[in-house]
């Protein structure tokens, strides 16, 4: 994978003849996968970042820009709705990313979903949230959650963080298939976009193990003691020399994992709790406190300049040309050229004649069609 693309944050919107066109295009493109390949292939695809970025500029969206993940993300959530493919998607943008519990809860109760698979999703979703949020830190706040998922409890996650500094963005795709089946956490990652590549703290790598459980022990203890520990690494920060033995790797203060701990009151607070309710594990530090980036940070420090075991500092992110995929039938913003209506009213004419030839099993058509993947660029297939 070559090259570099960035996430700009846009604002304005999809005038409403745009979208219907670019709705109309995504349903028969997630139709027509579903229909030839199946359910668990549509999501395959979907927690792959360069597919995901070929489907949204294939409909006619941005090709660099933030709403490459909201409204995309948006539009298909409405298709998925509206069709019986056996795929759902639950979140979204700002407080619908909230709203995934209470969503999965209401296919509970109408039957679509088993409770058993409504309990396991929700603490999938709670701990993808936590992933890109405490685990990894990279400067990038997450405001967009959305998870998509089918009965059999394969599921994908397709999360998006702002850096208001930077005007710029980043989206995260973590999937059933990348992450640790015991834990989640463990590099669940099947790629991040953004332009910005940084070192930042990664407790999601599994190089990490020892630095979390240096992490949880900590977490077990008095926050008395915390708090001294964190004393002292503000002091080796700002250059004070341990007295005994080396740190494992120079500090850099360029890096945002490396400023000094702010001990708040709110910090010490849940340090407290977590003291009291002396969770079992990592996973239920996660997610039975209110454990987040600033005390995970703290603990990590800890246990990288006085235990002496640092946390990876790698980064996630995945780099690519956006412009391999912009030439569909045009671009919103106008890149390549602006949406040509009649060409993309073609195209979703071709596409449903397809699919309703698929359906009633006129396999020559779809022969021609099948034909045409030998010319798809080999990064856009499945990872």
């Amino acid at each position: 994978m070559a090259g570099v693309a960035d996430l700009p944050l846009h604002s304005g919107h999809v005038p409403p003849w745009l979208f219907s066109i670019m709705k109309r295009m995504a349903r028969a493109i997630v139709k027509l996968v579903v229909l030839e390949l199946g359910e668990v292939h549509l999501l395959r695809r979907l927690s792959n970042p360069l597919w995901f970025q070929a489907f949204n500029n294939a409909i006619g969206m941005d090709w660099d820009s933030s709403g490459s993940t909201t409204v995309t993300a948006a539009i298909l959530r409405e298709v998925l709705a509206e069709e019986n493919l056996g795929v759902w998607a639950v979140g979204g943008k700002g407080s619908r990313s909230l709203d995934v519990p209470k969503d999965l809860e209401k296919l509970s109760e109408v039957g679509a979903i088993s409770y058993n698979l409504y309990e396991e999703l929700v603490k999938v979703s709670k701990l993808a949230a936590k992933a890109d949020t405490a685990l990894l830190q990279d400067g990038f706040s997450l405001y967009h959650h959305m998870l998509l998922f089918n009965e059999k409890s394969n599921w994908v996650v397709i999360q998006q963080g702002m850096n208001p500094s930077e005007k710029m963005a980043r989206r995260y795709h973590l999937s059933w298939e990348k992450a640790d089946p015991a834990d989640i956490t463990i590099e669940p990652h099947t790629g991040a976009v953004c332009e910005k590549v940084v070192e930042p703290l990664n407790l999601t790598d599994r190089r990490s193990q020892r630095s979390r459980k240096v992490v949880l022990d900590l977490a077990q203890e008095n926050p008395s003691h915390i708090s001294k520990h964190i004393r002292v690494v503000n002091a080796i920060i700002k250059g004070y020399k341990p007295l005994f033995g080396d740190l494992p790797r120079p500090i850099k203060p360029n890096i945002a994992y490396y400023r000094p701990v702010n001990l708040t009151s709110r910090m010490l607070k849940i340090l407290n709790e977590v003291y009291e309710s002396r969770p079992a594990n990592f996973i239920e530090l996660l997610l039975r406190t209110k454990v987040g980036p600033e005390t995970i940070r703290a603990l990590s420090l800890i246990s990288e300049l006085i235990y002496r075991e640092p946390p990876p500092l790698n980064d996630v992110v995945v780099v690519y040309s956006p412009f391999k995929y912009a030439y569909v039938i045009g671009g919103k913003d106008g890149i390549p050229y602006p949406v040509k209506r009649e060409l993309a009213e073609e195209v979703i004419r071709e596409l449903y004649d397809i699919i309703k030839a698929s359906e009633l099993k006129h396999e020559e058509k779809v022969r021609a069609f099948r034909s045409l993947a030998k010319f798809a660029p080999p990064d856009i297939l499945p990872i």
